[in-house]
C-alpha cells in the first residue's frame, strides 16, 4: 500500500527534506547508509504526511498542534533534526531553507476537512 503514495507539490519537498537529514544521520552515526530504523522512519513520515489533514499547505511539523507520529518516531525525528539541522545549510541549502522559511508560516485556526493527500487521492477513485 505505501508503494501507491505519491507525494507532490510541497508534501514531495517536505519527505525530501526528511530524506536528506535521516541520510546525514544515518550515515554519521549507522554503520551503513541504509539502516533498517532509518527506512522505517522515512516510511513512517511518508504515511504521516500522505495523511496530514493540512494537506499541501501544511506548515512544518514541529510547531504542529496535532502529533500524527508515534511517540518514538516522533523523539526519533527529533534526535535526527536537532543533528542534521545545521549541516543540511552546508549539504542541501535549497531545502534547508525552503524548511525555515515553512517554519514560520502559523497554522489554520481550525483544522480543514477532506484535504490530505490521502483523502484527495481516494476521492480521484
Amino acid at each position: 500500500m505505501r508503494d501507491k503514495i505519491k507525494l507532490t507539490g510541497n508534501l514531495a519537498i517536505e519527505l525530501k527534506t526528511i530524506i536528506a537529514m535521516t541520510d546525514i544521520y544515518c550515515r554519521d552515526h549507522h554503520s551503513t547508509k541504509e539502516c533498517q530504523s532509518c527506512e522505517d522512519f522515512i516510511e513512517h513520515a511518508k504515511l504521516k504526511l500522505d495523511r496530514c489533514v493540512y494537506g499541501d499547505k501544511k506548515p512544518a511539523c514541529k510547531k504542529c498542534p496535532i502529533h500524527c507520529y508515534k511517540p518514538d518516531k516522533r523523539e526519533q525525528a527529533r534526535i535526527i533534526m536537532r543533528y542534521s539541522g545545521p549541516k543540511m545549510l552546508f549539504k542541501h541549502p535549497l531545502l534547508a531553507i525552503k524548511h525555515l522559511i515553512k517554519a514560520t508560516k502559523k497554522f489554520p485556526a481550525t483544522i480543514p476537512e477532506g484535504i490530505s493527500n490521502y483523502h484527495l487521492r481516494k476521492n480521484k477513485q
